[in-house]
């Protein structure tokens, strides 16, 4: 039986414009999840897409040095945000209205030094859970991984340097209390680079989660990258289960297509892990769901 809710689905794949929302287009999206044993989906798209996002945060990446990596940055970001994220919020509330198993979620980038902003203006919006995800270092968006100039930036930086700034990161955004989940903690390592000692950093995660009472994405993505294993590590999910901190499962799909990827494979690794139950989110407070509930 599959991991029981997919908390992380995205409307737009990468390079692709925003288009309306479709009620149909979520009921698919339920339909595929009903299919792979997961009765619960959150719509997450990335904030960073809607235009009230830019609104917010204009200029953001211009406080770190000229660079290569910082002008394919901003050229990424205005591109992308494009869509209105109040009629995203209407049309998954209709979804709900309808009758369809779906939370309405938002994943939230780490924004140094800007996330009391982000947090305010989210807070007007009646979101069920929100994800927070690292995605780049200062500038560098280090999971880029089909841009040569971004993935030319890890042999200027380091590994060693990368997992510490990301770790860093990671612990800012835990305790900043604007999201509610950690989306696949270690995203650090997507394109395969790993530390010599990888677990000072995982008992850093580990412990930034556990610490802020945040919970923690199991997610099938990283089975799909060059690194071929799902975020956490098996050695990190464990910490997280011996630390208490509460778990969601994820396919972080963009589009249809991975809806509820791998989920059986995700329900595994909860069980080698000891873990019992994962969270739900209802109006941004969480509601533990025993893993035992399978195929009730």
């Amino acid at each position: 039986m599959g991991a029981v809710i997919d908390y992380h689905l995205h409307l737009w794949p990468h390079g692709e414009h925003d288009r309306p929302v479709e009620l149909d287009e979520l009921a698919a999206f339920c339909a595929r999840a009903a299919e792979r044993g997961v009765r619960e989906i959150a719509i997450t798209e990335h904030f960073y897409r809607f235009r009230q996002a830019r609104g917010l945060l204009a200029g953001f990446f211009r406080r770190y040095p000229e660079s290569g990596v910082r002008a394919a940055m901003e050229a990424y970001w205005e591109e992308n945000a494009q869509a209105d994220l109040d009629a995203y919020v209407a049309a998954v509330l209709d979804a709900k209205e309808a009758g369809l198993p779906v939370v309405l979620g938002l994943e939230v980038d780490y924004y140094e030094g800007e996330m009391d902003r982000v947090a305010a203006m989210l807070a007007g919006y009646p979101f069920d859970v929100l994800l927070g995800s690292v995605h780049w270092i200062q500038a560098w968006a280090f999971d880029h991984l089909s841009d040569p100039v971004m993935m030319a930036e890890w042999e200027r930086v380091g590994v060693e340097p990368a997992w510490a700034a990301y770790t860093r990161s990671l612990e800012e955004l835990a305790a900043s209390g604007a999201v509610d989940v950690l989306a696949h903690p270690d995203l650090i390592k997507v394109a395969g680079h790993r530390p010599s000692v990888p677990e000072e950093y995982e008992a850093r995660m580990a412990e930034a989660a556990a610490s802020s009472g945040i919970a923690a994405e199991v997610s099938s993505a990283g089975a799909r990258k060059p690194v071929g294993e799902l975020y956490p590590s098996p050695r990190l999910l464990a910490r997280f289960v011996s630390a208490g901190v509460a778990l969601t499962t994820a396919s972080d799909s963009h589009g249809l297509g991975d809806v509820a990827d791998r989920a059986d494979e995700i329900a595994a690794a909860l069980t080698a892990a000891g873990a019992t139950e994962l969270a739900t989110f209802r109006a941004r407070r969480r509601v533990a769901l025993p893993l035992a509930h399978r195929g009730s």
